[in-house]
């Protein structure tokens, strides 16, 4: 008899789905948050031993890691795999596999792993379609689908999030045990286009509250939300290119996530400071007393920042003519080039900080003044100032 202990995200459920594919009803399956996996590791020890535990997506406490070893080394029978950064430490026992990057240079996810195990022990005939579903949670899961716009990795955690954990996993097990390729049936394809209306106006009105913060030395956007937490960090990131990483509050689940676009930001090492963690690019924990002093309390009182006008037709971005900001506290900014170098205007006085270029000017704005960028009729009116004077 078999037992898979998994994460609660698609991931996690693509784990399940193998192992119920691979071991049908000699297995038992149960998904879990974070913090239950402890719980359910417990119980495991005290009460059900002659069963083969997987471990897949998750990583337990201190005091179970060295439990699960004991065990391991009583004759248990144990194989924890996954695939986070702050996991790599289990690959010191032998019941531990993890692996953050392929040797072909691919980010993994537990899915993936846990497909390649299962194969390579005969546990599991692969097939085209549970090949392509394996590499759209895959794709899913490291954010890849975006650099290779796949849609179809996108729609299919949509679908996750659309229907009850049980209802997905009888669902892919039918398709996958009867199909050749992975696809979505016309149905599906209908509520899914309903999603993504529903996910962009949500979206919009998240814009609007997203507040900036320093913490430490990064910037931060901050934004209070319970859905869509993938797609909103994301657009908001793309939105906000200034800020380092974007953190997203769940008040309700006590629980808030990290996502960042940039290369130079590790979102895990955020969450670590907090006894969270995850990938370079996305990354969680439980909100402690510090956290929430940080990203709630501190932050409550902050003005939302302003969305740069995207209708513009004179007042551009990076022209050597100049471009104007504004900022809450009316003061105005000016960007122009003289020579080789960029510089900026405050209040019409010439500041002494100079810049390389545009770009480096304007985060430099967007950081210490939360500046955006003016409408139309304020530059306009701010030139006609100018001719007169």
């Amino acid at each position: 008899m078999y037992k898979l202990l998994s994460h609660n995200d698609l991931d996690g459920v693509g784990c399940g789905i193998l192992a119920k594919l691979a071991f049908h009803d000699q297995v038992i399956v149960r998904y879990n948050s974070v913090g239950s996996l402890n719980r359910e590791v417990e119980w495991f020890l005290e009460n059900d031993k002659d069963t083969h535990l997987f471990i897949t997506d998750l990583s337990v406490n201190e005091e179970n890691e060295k439990r699960l070893n004991e065990y391991y080394q009583a004759g248990g029978r144990l194989q924890l795999i996954d695939h986070h950064k702050t996991a790599l430490h289990y690959n010191e026992y032998d019941w531990g596999y993890v692996v953050v990057e392929d040797e072909e240079g691919n980010l993994t996810s537990a899915t993936s792993l846990f497909y390649e195990y299962l194969i390579s022990r005969g546990l599991l005939q692969p097939t085209g379609a549970i090949a392509e579903f394996v590499e759209l949670v895959r794709q899913y899961d490291t954010w890849e689908w975006e650099q290779n716009d796949n849609q179809k990795a996108k729609k299919l955690n949509a679908l996750f999030f659309l229907i009850s954990i049980d209802e997905f996993e009888e669902t892919m097990l039918e398709r996958l045990e009867s199909d050749e390729s992975f696809q979505f049936n016309d149905f599906e394809e209908r509520i899914l286009a309903m999603e993504e209306d529903k996910t962009e106006r949500y979206i919009r009105r998240k814009r609007r509250e997203l507040v900036q913060k320093k913490i430490d030395d990064l910037y931060a956007g901050v934004v209070f939300a319970e859905s869509y937490h993938s797609e909103l960090g994301n657009e908001l990131g793309k939105e906000y290119p200034h800020l380092d990483y974007i953190a997203i509050m769940n008040i309700g689940g006590r629980r808030m996530g990290f996502r960042t676009i940039h290369d130079h930001v590790d979102v895990s090492q955020v969450a670590g400071r907090f006894d969270g963690g995850g990938h370079a690019k996305a990354a969680g924990c439980v909100m402690n007393e510090l956290a929430f002093k940080l990203f709630v309390k501190e932050t409550f009182p902050l003005p939302p920042l302003r969305e740069d006008p995207k209708r513009n037709r004179f007042n551009i971005k990076e022209t050597t003519f100049g471009t104007l900001y504004q900022t809450h506290d009316e003061d105005q900014f000016f960007i122009y080039q003289a020579d080789k170098e960029w510089c900026i205007k405050r209040n019409d006085k010439k500041m002494d900080k100079v810049f390389a270029s545009y770009q480096d000017a304007e985060m430099y704005l967007k950081r210490h003044y939360q500046a955006w960028l003016a409408r139309d009729e304020a530059f306009v009116e701010y030139l006609k100032e100018k001719v007169k004077e």
